[in-house]
């Protein structure tokens, strides 16, 4: 996509985020019920998930874990931005809507520990849970990716854009995802390694050495940081399974259409996948098939000469 397409679909991000931001700040001086006929503004202290979830339990293994988890989203949201093969822009903001969203509740865990929910729909009778304008606006971005989904979905999922092999050339792509797998061990062993240390030194700088303590705040600690670990390792994994595809498969395809030519079959030709990498032989390709077949006719020009002469 070009620059001025790739804009369009981050102003989305940034303006879900600023305006659920703003909205908060206001929402935090709040004392009493506001009501504006079936929407009132009330001040709620969401700890948990959405509608209240995991409130329940510890705060240092909730906070940590939604926190990080809308982390792996916004890193998952960006992956999935450069994998889509097709531009969709109304696919493309819809996921920078819901991200927004979703970053904007993760800012509030981060800064304050629990997300501010302001907003009642309904009578004293009925009325939805509290919200507020993060929530409201992923369900917009769900919308939009439902949506784009229905219309674009034959070009997300194109049949004759699919490679029948997931592994092109295992030796590479094995190679390069245990590459990617080892840089980011090595960056979370880095990370955990400071993280638990700091932290047990901390407590320790403030409680002394209190084992109860201790293992009240550092036991969940390292449980979600292992469970973010696997996890981490397991998208590199894919990740790099993907992006190897994309860098092994026209690769492969060259050499194909190469021994092909080599054979003298009129009908080789190259075609890569959207997304793939490489681009550029699909162009070298069609100047081999030109040079192949002028070099065949000016032969066969040259054997009736000689035969004519003869």
């Amino acid at each position: 996509m070009k620059k001025r397409e790739w804009l369009i679909v981050i102003l989305p991000l940034l303006a879900t985020w600023s305006l659920d931001r703003i909205t908060k700040i206001w929402a935090t001086g709040i004392t009493q019920l506001k009501s504006h006929g079936p929407v009132h503004f009330v001040l709620h202290h969401n700890h948990g998930a959405m509608l209240g979830l995991f409130s329940d339990l510890p705060s240092v293994l909730r906070i940590v874990s939604l926190s990080t988890g809308g982390a792996f989203l916004l890193a998952t949201y960006a992956l999935i931005q450069y994998l889509l093969p097709i531009k969709s822009l109304t696919l493309r903001s819809g996921l920078s809507i819901l991200i927004g969203g979703i970053i904007g509740n993760v800012t509030d865990r981060i800064i304050w520990g629990y997300v501010v929910d302001f907003i009642v729909v309904g009578t004293p009778s009925l009325s939805s849970p509290a919200f507020n304008v993060a929530d409201a606006l992923q369900w917009v971005g769900y919308g939009l990716i439902v949506y784009a989904i229905i219309r674009e979905g034959e070009l997300l999922w194109p049949e004759n854009n699919v490679r029948k092999q997931y592994w092109v050339n295992m030796p590479f792509q094995l190679k390069y995802c245990f590459i990617l797998m080892g840089v980011g061990l090595s960056l979370t062993l880095i990370c955990s390694v400071f993280s638990y240390t700091y932290m047990r030194v901390t407590i320790q700088e403030l409680v002394g050495n209190n084992a109860f303590l201790l293992n009240k705040f550092l036991v969940p600690f390292v449980i979600t940081f292992m469970i973010i670990s696997v996890a981490f390792c397991a998208i590199l994994f894919a990740v790099g399974r993907l992006i190897s595809h994309r860098i092994a498969g026209p690769l492969y395809a060259f050499e194909r259409f190469l021994n092909q030519a080599l054979e003298g079959k009129a009908d080789a030709h190259l075609k890569l996948r959207t997304g793939d990498e490489f681009k550029h032989l699909e162009e070298l390709a069609d100047e081999i098939n030109k040079r192949l077949h002028q070099i065949k006719k000016e032969r066969t020009v040259n054997v009736i000469e000689y035969k004519e002469e003869g």
